[in-house]
């Protein structure tokens, strides 16, 4: 027959107390510059308020015939704004092991539930998703 002894229920419930209050393991950090799929851009990911955003720094490599502007941005009044400077990640949040987000796609003018999430490599994971459907790009860093 077991014995009921407090000590032994103590230090069990200290136990599990501690477990459950340490913290949970941090996404690893994506602030910094990165470049887009085929290097068309310069992307800058950095604090904003509470959360990470990322916005374009710089187009390298513009696509022939299209303005440098957003055009297919949803709202016509926001069409004539410079790509350069476009925020492109919003409100990232660290979700453990990846950040998530929203993403804005200047190509299709939409907007993506998004994740990020670092590479054993170093090159960041960017997946934009509409329920279960998921586009992945790789960003290498620059250096």
């Amino acid at each position: 027959m077991h014995r009921f002894t407090p000590f032994a229920t103590r230090a069990t419930l200290t136990g599990l107390l501690l477990a459950t209050a340490l913290p949970a393991e941090a996404a690893q950090p994506i602030t910094g510059r990165w470049a887009t799929v085929g290097g068309k851009a310069i992307v800058q990911i950095t604090t904003c308020g509470k959360a990470l955003c990322g916005r374009i720094e710089r187009i390298v490599k513009p696509t022939p015939g299209r303005p440098q502007t957003d055009i297919k941005n949803p709202d016509p009044a926001l069409r004539s704004k410079p790509l350069a400077g476009l925020a492109l990640l919003s409100g990232f949040e660290d979700a453990g092991d990846l950040w998530k987000g929203t993403i804005y796609d200047p190509e299709s003018g939409k907007s993506y539930n998004s994740k990020v999430s670092r590479n054993v490599d170093g090159t960041l994971k960017v997946q934009g998703c509409i329920m279960f459907f998921c586009k992945t790009q790789t960003w290498t860093p620059m250096r």
